[in-house]
């Protein structure tokens, strides 16, 4: 008797998560098919530090190929899925499409970049939630300061010496706090520049930084960020970009040549496609994250409106934290579905977060208590050790070496702009990911 197909659909932390689930409980009867644009899954927490020349890029991909036992990785993109027919389509690398039949669907496509339209955005801002955006971005900024260590002209290099961060959630705020060290480091190499202020700007509409956070994380943030010069721009936004910098709402013009975009994201497009009730984008699912109408449907992670249990009447966030425990739960109750085990509700409590601010600082709020500096930058550190699935070792020989050594200050000039400008990544993700689970 042939074997029933379950096909996954995306490899961030969802997915991965639930194909890791599936494959240990049910693998013996049924064949699960892993979908991806690309061969690994991106550990998305740790990618500040590849930007910063900390961790070398391959440390925070993590192999699909093999690293679970009974699933079988087809790379692509998905094009289109047939839900009454039970199908998926997707196109390889090369461009050659297949078809793929499926007894149950997982949905974990995950998000993209949130465009807003404000003017010069799409063409002059970068996202980062790729490999290709932290190598660029690394790139960019030791360009900018090579430049301006080489100018006589004062104008372009105060320009070049000047970076605005969108954003100041977990991303923009740990973007700005590596690359605040990075510039700093990279700046005593030239002697037209040794002396001078490198600005960094973190503005956002909020009132504080890390707002979806704790005060105390909040502050710590703050303080450290300031201490180094870094200007926080509260309750302001950017109200045009250009060539030669951004407007930004409070009137002030800002020169500059990087603007790096870390606003926030939104559910991949594929689920609107899909022509299935949605919440805000996000694909209707009941607590079992099967889709009413369509038990054979289920989505989990960034995809999926998912009842937050806990909190009677609202969805759950669009984190990790939820993306793991939502693969796992998805893989238990599909595994469920061909008589392994008992379908579960999805229910999950937050036990913590943790915010790296480069050097040895940190915040970490676990379990009621609050952390900040060195000890904060050791639990931070060591969640990631536990929380990421593969590289472990060599991600802490490269810690060790930034602590031994002085980074290597070079351009790789592997990753061209017009594959990391917000415009391209905005409707096309890399593989996704997310803030870590705890």
């Amino acid at each position: 008797m042939s074997r029933g197909r379950v096909v996954i659909v995306g490899a961030g932390f969802a997915g991965f998560h639930a194909a890791r689930t599936l494959s240990r409980l049910a693998g013996h009867l049924v064949e699960v098919v892993l979908i991806n644009p690309a061969d690994y899954f991106l550990y998305l927490p740790l990618l500040p530090e590849v930007a910063a020349g900390i961790l070398e890029p391959r440390r925070v991909a993590v192999p699909l190929s093999g690293c679970h036992a009974g699933v079988r990785l087809v790379l692509g993109a998905v094009g289109g899925i047939d839900i009454a027919g039970r199908r998926v389509v997707c196109t390889a690398p090369d461009g050659s499409r297949r078809r793929l039949d499926y007894d149950r669907l997982i949905l974990a496509v995950g998000s993209v970049n949130k465009l807003l339209p404000i003017p010069g955005i799409a063409e002059h801002a970068y996202g980062f939630r790729s490999l290709a955006e932290a190598i660029y971005l690394r790139d960019a900024i030791l360009r900018d300061i090579e430049l301006a260590g080489t100018t006589d002209d004062a104008a372009e290099r105060r320009a070049r010496c000047t970076f605005v961060v969108v954003g100041a959630g977990y991303t923009g705020t740990e973007v700005a706090a590596h690359g605040q060290l990075l510039t700093e480091q990279a700046a005593g190499r030239w002697p037209n520049l040794r002396g001078r202020p490198i600005r960094w700007l973190l503005v956002d509409l909020a009132e504080r930084v890390l707002p979806e956070l704790d005060l105390r994380l909040s502050a710590t943030a703050h303080h450290v960020l300031t201490r180094r010069g870094v200007e926080i721009r509260t309750r302001t936004t950017v109200e045009e970009a250009s060539h030669e910098g951004v407007r930004l709402s409070d009137g002030e013009f800002v020169a500059t040549r990087t603007l790096i975009w870390c606003v926030g994201v939104r559910p991949d497009p594929l689920v609107e496609a899909l022509g299935l009730p949605t919440v805000q984008g996000r694909l209707v699912v009941d607590e079992y994250l099967s889709v009413p109408g369509h038990p054979e449907v289920y989505a989990c992670g960034d995809a999926a409106a998912v009842p937050d249990l806990t909190r009677p009447g609202r969805i759950t966030a669009m984190t990790a934290q939820h993306a793991h425990r939502q693969g796992v739960t998805a893989g238990r109750n599909v595994a469920a579905s061909y008589g392994h085990g008992h379908r579960r509700p999805y229910r999950h409590h937050d036990l913590g977060f943790v915010v790296d601010l480069g050097g040895a600082k940190a915040a970490a709020h676990v379990t009621g208590l609050s952390l900040a500096g060195v000890p904060a930058k050791a639990v931070t550190r060591g969640y990631h050790l536990l929380a990421v699935p593969h590289n472990r070792l060599r991600i802490s020989c490269d810690w060790l070496l930034d602590v031994l050594l002085s980074r290597q200050l070079v351009q790789l000039g592997v990753v061209p702009a017009t594959a990391v400008r917000l415009a391209a990544t905005a409707e096309h993700a890399a593989p996704r990911g997310a803030r870590p689970p705890l």
